[in-house]
């Protein structure tokens, strides 16, 4: 998702004493009296600040050092010149040539994210959990197990009040919870309220039985097998295909080969046997057993007219997308999960899948190179998870997932591309759906081509996006171009995809024959458009009102993530990829004309109040300030680096 020349105004519009009218292109026309230069802005947010600007450094970079990744920020215009007064200084003669380059890719030197261990001395999860059964691991635990010691060196409470005890009466993180004066007993035993309300089971997680399996490949793929092997042979696989409808001679015979797994194994599974040998069944024998779905008779996707949130990676985590439900979304959809790590079970790809209970209408997305990974993974899918749809991610752009054949190179690969299709929707009861891009070379558009080519493969929905692999974000959406794609993928429904942030754009979209609507960097940078977009209005929100969003994420995030210090760290670090985002928004109040462009970025401008201001700072340093106000103190020699580099600089 990063951003490329819409990023290069950002640096070089600070003039104070300049209206809106003369603003370059790119830039948001603020009103001239809201408008100030970079270093009058950064000296209102340390004046008002309530930190030392020393302790912001060393938050930011504890070395005081500035970071590789945000140094070719600097560099903002296309003739070369420095856009910033405060950055005159000459780089080093080593560093001269990528200092001209933009700011655009990933931070892929950026500091590790995950540390290895969050305590130095962690309490056992037995103790945790108050357990009636002793540790598993008896004297080889590595875990304390005595509380009093672990009070010693617990890091200090972030807040009084938790938000898991709050809400349910119970915190199941006890004594390790950083919150836990709020639900702690004098001798350090976790209190639980009279009234306790169940916590919602979580859908779509990993089980146990499963993982271990999956990590030992003793899955059984028939389904996918046998659809693979007509592939192979050359016999695309049609509406009902003989040999997924068993004969049945009587009640002792095999039923179909789908549902017994259910039966035989935990979520779903079966055993791996040969496509030919017969399975042991339990139950009464019913239609559903003996009689496949027809792909007229799978269950349907009529979402025409709503409101799509995109899947998107890092930021499109649960507690985003219940923000966003909150707000209207219609329909939401997973963070892009790799197929080969959901097959090796990994832990935290298939935290990918998870979904909340207020997701009425939720799909997920994979994305793979190779038609037997995907065709076992939709199959896997199909039997342990609840979902609405599967949408197979053809629109990844990153250079990891195309050189390996993955994500927009299969666009380039019709014969794969096709079998994955064709063999992912004979496996699966759910509609499978796709997301494209207008092509992979930016003069070079395929999806005109391609449309009814998907249509006939049997996708149920295809979304486009209106730039090409290689254009990434320079330029504008072409909307032209995907009203001429309404026509070729006709009956089939496409959904548009690109540059809408207010109700405009959105009507504008919908004016070119789409059957509707997704929204991805738009909900970044303000996730109240869906509001705006069913109101038909302009919301001009309060700085106040956005912090209550924020912390309305953040208690999304501790009870999905945990309250503990693993938990709120991680919390933290979701919550500053989204501040990256946020800043970029421009309040309705400030501007001068309406609405503000995706591809605009603000100049230096002090907003309405203190919060105001701070909200629209495009130093990390400032976003960890916020984070500081819903979280806490951030932990020693703590450093952020935001994920892409056009979204901050030191």
């Amino acid at each position: 998702m990063a951003e490329g020349a819409a990023e290069a105004p950002a640096e070089s519009a600070g003039g104070g004493d300049s209206g809106a009218g003369t603003l370059e292109r790119g830039v948001a026309p603020i009103k001239s009296r809201y408008l100030t230069t970079k270093e009058q802005f950064h000296e209102f947010l340390e004046a008002k600040g309530q930190e030392k600007p020393s302790r912001e450094i060393e938050a930011g970079d504890p070395g005081g050092h500035d970071l590789a990744g945000p140094e070719a920020k600097r560099i903002r215009l296309e003739d070369g010149r420095i856009g910033d007064g405060q950055m005159e200084k000459a780089a080093e003669p080593r560093e001269q040539p990528q200092a001209q380059k933009r700011a655009r890719g990933q931070n892929k030197g950026r500091p590790h994210m995950k540390p290895n261990h969050y305590d130095k001395n962690r309490l056992c999860p037995s103790v945790v959990q108050e357990s009636a059964a002793q540790c598993f691991f008896g004297d080889r635990c590595r875990f304390l197990h005595d509380v009093g010691r672990y009070l010693e060196t617990k890091p200090a409470d972030l807040g009084p009040c938790c938000v898991l005890f709050k809400t349910y009466g119970r915190c199941p993180y006890g004594v390790t919870c950083r919150f836990a004066g709020a639900h702690l007993g004098p001798e350090g035993q976790n209190l639980v309220q009279e009234e306790v309300v169940q916590a919602p089971p979580v859908r779509n997680s990993l089980d146990k039985v499963l993982q271990q399996q999956l990590r030992k490949r003793k899955v059984g793929f028939e389904r996918a097998e046998q659809a693979l092997r007509q592939l192979g042979k050359g016999h695309l696989p049609g509406p009902t295909p003989p040999a997924t409808v068993p004969e049945v001679t009587g009640a002792d015979s095999a039923p179909g080969q789908d549902n017994c797994d259910a039966q035989q194994a935990p979520q779903g599974l079966s055993t791996r046997t040969t496509p030919s040998s017969p399975k042991q069944t339990c139950g009464s024998l019913t239609d559903e057993d003996i009689v496949r779905l027809r792909p007229c008779e799978k269950r349907q996707l009529d979402i025409s007219g709503k409101l799509y949130l995109a899947p998107l990676t890092t930021c499109g985590n649960l507690p985003f997308r219940r923000i966003c439900k909150r707000f209207g979304a219609d329909v939401t959809c997973g963070e892009m999960a790799v197929c080969t790590n959901l097959l090796q079970g990994q832990t935290s790809e298939w935290a990918l899948l998870k979904r909340h209970q207020c997701e009425d209408i939720f799909g997920v997305q994979l994305e793979g190179a190779f038609p037997d990974t995907m065709t076992k993974c939709a199959e896997l899918l199909n039997r342990t998870i609840e979902v609405d749809f599967v949408d197979i991610n053809v629109g990844c752009p990153i250079d990891l997932v195309y050189k390996k054949g993955g994500g927009c190179a299969l666009m380039n690969r019709s014969t794969k591309f096709q079998q994955i299709v064709r063999g992912m929707n004979q496996v699966l009861d759910v509609p499978l759906t796709v997301k494209i891009r207008t092509g992979v070379q930016e003069r070079v558009n395929l999806a005109h081509r391609l449309l009814p080519e998907l249509r006939d493969w049997g996708a149920a929905l295809v979304t486009l996006h209106g730039r090409s692999r290689e254009q990434r974000y320079t330029k504008l959406a072409d909307w032209q171009y995907i009203k001429q794609c309404v026509t070729a993928a006709s009956p089939m429904p496409l959904f548009g995809n690109g540059d809408i942030l207010s109700y405009e754009d959105a009507n504008r979209a919908m004016h070119t024959g789409v059957a509707g609507v997704m929204i991805a960097r738009g909900a970044l940078l303000k996730p109240w458009l869906f509001t705006e977009i069913k109101e038909q209005r302009h919301w001009d929100i309060s700085s106040s009102e956005r912090l209550d969003i924020l912390r309305d994420f953040t208690h999304y995030g501790l009870e999905h993530w945990g309250s503990d210090t693993q938990g709120v760290e991680k919390t933290r670090r979701f919550l500053l990829e989204w501040l990256s985002f946020l800043c970029r928004y421009v309040p309705v109040g400030l501007l001068e004309r309406l609405p503000q462009k995706i591809n605009e970025r603000p100049p230096y401008y002090l907003g309405r109040d203190y919060l105001e201001t701070l909200m629209a700072s495009q130093k990390a340093v400032d976003w960890i300030r916020i984070s500081e106000m819903l979280l806490g103190p951030v932990p020693p020699n703590f450093v952020f680096l935001p994920k892409h580099k056009a979204n901050a600089y030191k």
